[in-house]
């Protein structure tokens, strides 16, 4: 790519007419350069198309150049001196022209922006990847007009002008004179687009064409994004191991493992800085005296000036009646209509009449004096707004001009209606045209837009108005303090604020411009500006009409189609004054070529609206450069400041005012940031070079102001707010008392406290200081004002070196937001940029990684997302720029759509907390001592002594399980033990103790007759659940083999599943499998030999149909040490365990359930779970046969097709105590959660269970079981119902909840409801459990896991030192107790593995107890509960598996916890699961949407991570539902799904690799 790019550029470079070589170009020659760039930006003709192009025109005089002795090709540039140096001719400055839009050109900003990336050296990083599917783009508008672009909503575009000082470097002196550069010349702005520096530090272009492209190619080579280096350790691990299997790391990507440094240059290797940002000592601090408010020039006193702005249109309107007053113009450029001053005086009357007397509701006028009217007319349309706005005025109304909503989604029309309803408007005037085009309801109506109120639309047409009678006079009144319009304006969060300007206001605002401008009776003004708000209003609507001036207003259509319109009328009216945005100066340049014979010599004032954009200064300088030799005067140029709040603040005076020579300051960004004003001397990269934006309005009193807390006057060299005292600002914003003491009554202090003045200030939100001259300097808005980390970076200027790096490559028409979001507290900074339909995913990717460079380099900060959108998709602006509050909440909702993203969180969150160092550990003597003396008990637990509660007797008898079943079949033969439910519900098959014991021996002969097997031999069961599956069990215990029961292969997924399957046989070490026919059948089928080698399995014997043998007799086991059975299960971290369990265990686990369950042959229970392993099996298996109760099996398998089946079977057998699992809930929440009703009407009555009870290995799932609490109340399920149990490997029933309900003497057991605490999950972390409120910052609910069985003894001991720990601790959960499972059964018999989980001692305190580790980890917590007999209840509390355990900064993170948050971050992420990869915390997100919101994810998970866990996440991936695995009891399967990652088989959407 390096090398690719590095040719492209020697291309073009070697075709770069310097200044000298355009000298000699011929003029059609650079007319044809100047198409093909227009071709160019406008995105008609490829980049390649272009150079080639190019390389055509200009060969023929490449040669000529290439022995010119390089001092003749020095550009003649202004020297830094006070003699005005004046261009001769508009060809020794040409265009110099570039592969770029133009509106961002400054040749010496696009030079910093090389240099800086020439630091970097060549690296790479991964690139993310994406699912062919995203890379299909949004289809881009056919066409596009030169569009106005740029950051910020007002702006058509940013102007990159960035200047190297140019004189010598000053000493620090603390006045402000000596921090400036003046730059004082005849000409108003000098030429950027040729300067270079004359400073000894600047590098100036007197080298040859050809060798200044060597140097830029081969800087060019080195511009690679420095960040490619590996990911910071996030871990605190120190070695790195690579792992280069990842998609995207495989592409030849390598990480080298230098640390990565952050933006403030501190390492971020070990995951962030401290959390409290300290000052940096040596930043720069203004030095200067403080400042003195600036006052204007006096307003002038003029004898014959009106009492109000309707008293200068009454007299127009009558002694000048033919006077022209606003000209309007079609999109083809023609005059269309003429309004003079006397059919605006008599239409406005007539308005004015028919608005107070002809509308009317109920025979009660409509309208009254003051009331506030919507004035909604299109731009092409003044004459119409203007007749209006001052019909209203007649009228007494207060008019509030808003934009035309063209769709009910418009961007910001909320917030417009909002203010509308907040006005209390009813009434909006609009013209026919435009009522007809607006979106329309079924009535016909105007449709009501979303968030506006309900309006009335009047449509203010010739026919719809009537003529007043003759004797019907409007008052005019004198301008008093009543508000006489609205504006709105809309903030920087999207709000939408009305401010009110009055009569006074509004008057005295035109006296003023009036006398800064210079304005005279009669003269002709073009307006380029929206006339509905701001100048273009106050110069082309307002003060227009007191000076009887004549206006011929452009629409934003005309300048789409011919952006040259409002020159060529200047040059057709010989207009004196023009008002326009430095973007149309920009479009203007850009097609000017066609042009021969247009002057702009008339022009005595050519206003900037926008010259308070720093970046306008640009455009500024190559307006003159192209004009001056078609009568431009260069002194003409007259930048203005302006806000909402406070009209104009300063204009540049126009030349015969006898003003001082306009000023230029070239400032350190650096320093900028500081909000310290420095003229550059050392970087010579990042500077901002500014033009003054004139003088005070008269009567105006300014001064500059700290932004943030109490108002302070700055110092001289420091950057403020800009506030103004005067009365020609607004008085408020409608209806927002406290914000308008705020900005409009804001009083200024001096650093002792004391007022600057009596009268009040306003604030303006523009930024900036008072220079030399008295003159005022504008660098920036506090809109675009993004403050990270204490340092204070404006929006446009990042914009404006994102647009240097390459940008007509990507960025399409210059389309790009810069906005900052909070997280973390601190403000990040995000860029979005639209990009070009034709860029590729490479390219692309190049370019962001370019930019982050750049914005690193030049502004010092780093960019904390950078997202590329396709052509046309970002929210615009009325007036076509971008609608930044919009962009940025479309960012925060994921609904910006991005196709190209990329997160560098490592390097710019410098503010995470420290990470944890392990301290050394305290000894386990003192620690326990520590607790005694704190009063913290030692955390343990036991459930009920078994003795007392049962005769040993029957204990004696049900050692053995076939002895028991057989028991039973001589005592209660008929006696129903199992019933069996088919999807249908209908039952499928049911058991006596007889037919089980039957069966059993049947299955007994068969295994020793056709199997010939001997006891002890292990024995594979592969059933579906079922009777057949319980009889085979207890055969093989008659038979004295030992029974593994293992879940079926999946005939649809043999693939998968079968390896399962295959697996335990081998490890359990079967030596036979018992199945069905069918089941044998698959496993021997093609399709089976495809997933495994079928030719070793053991033999395989089928009990369909048995021969009806009697057993000589049953196996009687020796001691019931004995292995009774063998239980496999994969855990979730993936490892396949298999446990075993002895006659006596498994009694004792059946007697212990049987206690804590109340369980008697009188009994029916409900189990929905599968019976392959743990609890499940125990229930389904086990437990009927000991207690003699009746199971109701359902199969969860049969829920798929029928979802209602096991809620039904529970309410028609009307069962107290129900068994499932989470899936099975889940299933039922999702599956029913809208089918309450219908279940009701089929008699659904949950109303009997007292007990349901959720089978599990993991934390209790609070939000699952309380949804499902909640949808289920309306079918009598009780709230108190739903409980947990909890079980592992070691021990696969801890916990047990008994039944609750009812009433408590008729059941000894019952014990309390389950608790739920809230924990914070910070001292979580750290091992520590604290309590907090629920609802507090950071709490964690936990629901307690069930009552510990009787015979069950709990403890929680420190995983290291394996000590007991108090009750505060987070620690492992150690049990034990007779039903503990004896060890692991595993192919190589690992006894450390085995000792150490199965009989393990304290390593102080109780060392004798043998307790088994669970690898869970969890804590106690005695409740002020008490249980039947009157002890106080200790509830176990199960926080999360050891295995599964995140170790992230030195702290401990649980999985679950993580992905909690992350579920929450968008309405589309389905399921969620995470883990580390080498030092990274990599998130796995399911989609359950369309994949164009994949890239939207992105963020939103980096974001909320972030913000709850303090924690960077590395890698973000996107796959399509149903992804990551989940096991039968609906636990996640991480490690499967980290090892799909890391062997590329997820087929993600899309791979984003955060920097």
């Amino acid at each position: 790519m390096a090398e690719r790019s590095s040719t492209g550029l020697m291309m073009m470079m070697m075709v770069e007419p310097s200044p000298a070589l355009a000298l000699t170009l011929p003029a059609e020659v650079r007319e044809k350069l100047a198409e093909l760039e227009l071709e160019l930006s406008e995105g008609d003709i490829t980049q390649k198309g272009y150079e080639k192009k190019r390389g055509k025109l200009l060969a023929p005089y490449i040669p000529q150049i290439q022995g010119v002795d390089p001092s003749l090709q020095v550009d003649h540039r202004i020297q830094a001196s006070t003699q005005p140096v004046l261009p001769t001719s508009k060809h020794n400055k040409p265009r110099a022209t570039n592969s770029r839009d133009e509106r961002f050109r400054s040749d010496l900003h696009t030079e910093a922006v090389q240099a800086a990336l020439a630091k970097y050296k060549e690296r790479k990083m991964p690139m993310p990847s994406k699912r062919r599917s995203v890379l299909v783009q949004s289809s881009v508008e056919a066409c596009t007009p030169p569009d106005t672009s740029s950051a910020s909503e007002d702006e058509g575009s940013l102007r990159r002008q960035g200047r190297v000082a140019s004189s010598s470097p000053y000493q620090s002196h603390p006045t402000v004179e000596h921090w400036f550069n003046r730059v004082i010349q005849g000409s108003s702005t000098s030429s950027s687009a040729s300067s270079t520096s004359s400073h000894p530090g600047g590098r100036s272009h007197n080298a040859t064409a050809s060798s200044a492209a060597t140097v830029l190619a081969d800087l060019m080579a080195h511009t690679q994004l420095d960040n490619h280096c590996a990911p910071p350790d996030v871990t605190g691990l120190s070695e790195r191991s690579q792992v280069a299997s990842v998609r995207g790391l495989t592409r030849g990507y390598t990480h080298t493992s230098s640390t990565m440094e952050t933006a403030d240059g501190s390492d971020a290797g070990d995951g962030g800085a401290a959390d409290v940002q300290q000052p940096d000592p040596n930043q720069p601090k203004p030095e200067g005296v403080q400042m003195s408010p600036l006052h204007g020039e006096p307003m002038g006193v003029v004898t014959n000036w009106p009492p109000s702005l309707l008293a200068s249109l009454q007299r127009w309107g009558t002694t000048q009646p033919k006077s022209p007053c606003l000209t309007a113009l079609d999109n083809a450029g023609k005059p269309i209509y003429t309004l003079t001053y006397g059919k605006l005086w008599t239409r406005s009357q007539k308005l004015a009449y028919t608005l107070l007397n002809k509308l009317s509701s109920r025979n009660e006028p409509l309208l009254r004096p003051g009331d506030r009217v919507a004035l909604v007319f299109p731009n092409n349309d003044p004459v119409m707004f203007m007749v209006a706005f001052y019909g209203c005025l007649l009228a007494e109304l207060v008019p509030v001009p808003i934009e035309v909503p063209l769709t009910r989604k418009d961007a910001g029309s909320q917030q417009i209606g909002f203010l509308l309803g907040s006005c209390g408007v009813t009434l909006a005037l609009t013209t026919d045209a435009c009522q007809k085009g607006l979106p329309k309801a079924q009535t016909g109506e105007v449709a009501t837009f979303k968030g506006w109120p309900r309006l009335l639309w009047f449509v203010t047409d010739g026919k719809h108005v009537v003529k007043p009678p003759k004797d019907w006079v409007p008052l005019i009144r004198d301008a008093s303090n009543e508000t006489a319009y609205i504006e709105y304006k809309t903030s920087k969060e999207g709000s939408t604020m009305g401010i009110t300007v009055s009569h006074a206001a509004m008057l005295a605002h035109c006296h003023a411009l009036t006398q800064a401008c210079g304005y005279t009776d009669g003269e002709t003004i073009t307006n380029v500006l929206d006339f509905k708000r701001d100048a273009g209003l106050w110069h082309g609507v307002l003060t227009s009409v007191m000076n009887r001036m004549h206006v011929i207003s452009i629409p934003y259509s005309l300048m789409k189609v011919n952006p040259l319109s409002w020159i060529q009328k200047v040059h057709t009216y010989k207009a004196r004054v023009a008002v326009v945005k430095s973007r149309d100066m920009h479009w203007s340049l850009l097609s000017q070529k066609d042009q021969r014979d247009i002057s702009l010599s008339s022009l005595r004032m050519l206003i900037v609206a926008d010259g308070a954009n720093p970046w306008s200064i640009s455009s500024c300088d190559a307006f003159l450069n192209v004009f001056q030799a078609r009568g431009l005067r260069p002194e003409v140029i007259c930048p203005c400041a302006s806000s909402p709040e406070a009209m104009t603040v300063a204009i540049r005076r126009p030349p015969e005012m006898g003003v001082p020579p306009p000023g230029k300051a070239v400032l350190s960004m650096s320093s900028l940031s500081h909000s310290v004003i420095r003229v550059d001397t050392e970087e010579k990269l990042s500077v901002l070079t500014l033009q003054d934006v004139g003088q005070v309005m008269p009567g105006a009193m300014v001064c500059v102001v700290r932004p943030e807390g109490t108002p302070y006057l700055c110092r001289s060299d420091e950057v403020g707010e800009i506030c103004v005292s005067s009365c020609t600002t607004g008085i408020s914003y409608y209806g927002l008392p406290g914000m308008t003491k705020n900005v409009f009554e804001t009083i200024p202090v001096t650093a002792s406290g004391s007022p600057v003045s009596d009268r009040p200030f306003t604030r303006t939100s523009l930024l900036g200081f008072i220079g030399p001259d008295n003159l005022l300097f504008v660098v920036g808005k506090m809109d675009g004002l993004m403050v990270v980390s204490g340092r204070r970076h404006n929006a446009d200027d990042v914009v404006a070196t994102a647009l240097a790096v390459e940008p007509m490559k990507f960025v399409y028409r210059g389309r790009i937001a810069v906005f900052s979001v909070c997280v973390l507290h601190d403000e990040r900074i995000v860029v979005v940029a639209e990009q070009r339909p034709d860029a590729s995913e490479e390219d692309s990717f190049q370019w962001m990684s370019r930019v982050l460079q750049a914005i690193d380099s030049i502004h010092q900060v780093g960019v904390y997302c950078l997202a590329l959108v396709p052509a046309n998709t970002l929210p615009k602006a009325p007036l076509g720029g971008i609608h930044i509050s919009e962009t940025k909440q479309r960012f925060l909702e994921g609904a910006l759509h991005p196709c190209n993203v990329l997160m560098c969180p490592h390097t710019c969150v410098t503010n995470l907390p420290k990470p944890r160092q392990k301290q050394p550990e305290v000894g386990p003597a003192s620690m326990i001592v520590g607790n005694l003396v704190a009063g913290k008990r030692i955390a343990q637990a036991c459930g009920r002594d078994v003795a007392q509660l049962e005769d040993n007797d029957q204990a004696r008898k049900f050692l053995y399980m076939q002895d028991v079943l057989q028991w039973r079949a001589q005592a209660t033969p008929d006696h129903p033990l199992f019933l069996l439910l088919n999807a249908k519900g209908t039952v499928a098959s049911t058991a006596s103790c007889v037919q089980i014991h039957k069966r059993a021996e049947r299955v007994a002969v068969a295994l020793m007759e056709r199997g010939r097997l001997n006891a002890g031999d292990h024995v594979a069961l592969v059933y579906p659940p079922g009777v057949d599956l319980i009889a085979t069990f207890y055969g093989c215990l008659y038979a004295g083999c030992v029974p593994v029961t293992v879940r079926p292969p999946h005939p649809q997924n043999l693939a998968t599943t079968l390896p399962t399957v295959k697996m335990i046989v081998e490890v359990s070490k079967s030596v036979c499998i018992l199945t069905t026919q069918a089941i044998m059948k698959l496993l021997k089928s093609k399709e089976a030999a495809a997933a495994v080698d079928v030719k070793t399995w053991p033999v395989v014997l089928d009990t369909d149909d048995l021969p009806r043998k009697k057993l000589p007799q049953i196996y009687k086991p020796p001691t019931p040490e004995m292995l009774a059975y063998l239980d496999f299960s994969v855990s979730t971290t993936g490892i396949l365990a298999g446990v075993k369990m002895s006659h006596a265990a498994t009694s004792a686990l059946c007697r212990s359930i049987k206690l804590q369950c109340e369980l008697y042959p009188s009994r029916q229970i409900a189990i929905c779970l599968d019976p392959y392993c743990g609890l499940g099996f125990a229930l389904w298996c086990l437990c009927s046969v000991y207690s003699g109760h009746q199971s109701i099996l359902v199969p969860p398998l049969e829920l798929e097709s029928n979802v209602s089946l096991w809620l039904t079977a529970v309410s028609q057998f009307k069962v107290r105590v129900t068994f499932c699992s989470y899936s099975v809930m889940e299933m039922c929440t999702k599956g029913l959660g809208s089918q309450t009703e219908a279940l009701r009407l089929r008699n659904v009555n949950l109303s009997c269970v007292r007990t349901c009870m959720v089978v599990a290995e993991e934390r209790p799932r609070i939000a699952l079981t309380q949804s499902f609490s909640k949808i289920f109340k309306d079918l009598g399920l009780s709230p108190r119902a739903v409980s947990t149990t909890f079980g592992c490997r070691v021990n696969v029933a801890i916990c047990l909840q008994p039944n609750r309900l009812g009433n408590l003497a008729d059941q000894g057991t019952a014990g309390p409801d389950p608790t739920t605490v809230y924990v914070d999950m910070r001292a979580l972390r750290h091992d520590r459990v604290r309590l907090v409120d629920r609802g507090s910052p950071h709490s964690l609910p936990l629901m307690e896991s069930g009552k510990i069985l009787p015979g069950v003894k709990v403890i929680i001991a420190n995983t290291e030192t394996k000590g007991p720990l108090g009750d505060s601790h987070l620690g492992e959960i150690w049990v034990s107790s007779p039903h503990n499972a004896t060890g692991y059964y595993t192919v190589y018999g690992e006894e450390a593995l085995h000792a150490d989980h199965f009989c393990t001692k304290l390593s102080f305190g109780d060392t004798q107890t043998v307790w088994a580790r669970t690898g869970y980890l969890g804590f106690l917590r005695r409740t002020e509960l008490t249980d039947a007999s009157g002890e106080r209840h200790d509830a176990l509390y199960v926080v999360g598996s050891l295995d599964e355990t995140l170790e992230l900064r030195g702290m401990r993170y649980h999985p679950i916890d993580i992905e909690t948050s992350v579920i929450r971050a968008h309405k589309s992420i389905a399921e969620c699961a995470v883990f580390t990869w080498t030092n990274l915390l990599v998130v796995v997100v399911e989609l359950e949407g369309s994949e164009q919101e994949a890239l939207d994810l992105v963020a939103l998970v980096t974001n909320v991570v972030l913000e709850e866990h303090f924690l960077i996440v590395g890698v973000v991936v996107v796959v399509d539902p149903g992804v990551i695995p989940i096991n039968s009891r609906g636990e996640k399967q991480r490690m499967h799904l980290r090892d799909g990652f890391l062997a590329d088989q997820l087929d993600p959407i899309y791979v984003a690799y955060n920097m």
